[in-house]
């Protein structure tokens, strides 16, 4: 989503390159889901398991991206609709599950937290510079990028709230940051709204 996309006409992913890029970011994906998904249960973080998610989202959506290539505009912008939407979804149910955390808390693994955090930011800033040069595009092609970078940051979160157990040993650095994570997800599925809207104009 790059140099590749500064046409009149919005780049759609349909190179060999860009597939190429998408089949190691799905990898990497669906990778670190089954890694992280164990994880956020041994160390009892709503973080982790928010970012896991988010893995498993991307990597089902990343492949959907694929899928769609080369296919008409408003194919392209039904699969981005799909994406957006799943992300609003995620986003709610992160919120849920993070209140009811709240209610019921319980301290998580600090050590856990932090290993696994670092891990997960590494594989996605591999991802980002897989995609860095295709970062613009169509809505589908941008969808794919505004995950990317939003899972980056969203690492970042979870290695600071580790710091926060670990200081403070309390849950709360945990769940302000499964919040602020939940927020994350929305926001982009607006983006992504606003986008396909923009496309129909």
């Amino acid at each position: 989503m790059g140099s590749c996309c500064q046409h009149d006409q919005e780049f759609d992913g349909a190179s060999p390159e860009y597939k190429r890029a998408l089949w190691w970011v799905i990898s990497i994906n669906a990778i670190m889901f089954l890694i992280e998904i164990s994880a956020s249960v041994h160390a009892s973080s709503q973080a982790l398991q928010a970012d896991a998610l988010d893995f498993l989202a991307d990597t089902a959506t990343y492949t959907l991206s694929l899928l769609v290539i080369g296919k008409s505009l408003r194919t392209r912008n039904r699969a981005a609709l799909i994406k957006a939407t799943s992300l609003m979804i995620m986003g709610i149910a992160v919120f849920a599950m993070t209140l009811y955390r709240f209610i019921f808390m319980q301290t998580p693994e600090a050590i856990t937290m932090g290993s696994i955090g670092t891990l997960a930011l590494s594989a996605n800033l591999i991802s980002v510079m897989i995609l860095l040069k295709f970062r613009n595009g169509d809505a589908n092609v941008r969808s794919v990028w505004l995950c990317s970078r939003n899972d980056a940051i969203g690492n970042i979160a979870v290695i600071i709230a580790a710091a926060g157990v670990w200081q403070s040993q309390s849950a709360w650095p945990d769940l302000i940051v499964a919040t602020i994570m939940a927020g994350l997800f929305s926001w982009s599925a607006i983006q992504i709204f606003k986008q396909v809207r923009r496309s129909h104009e």
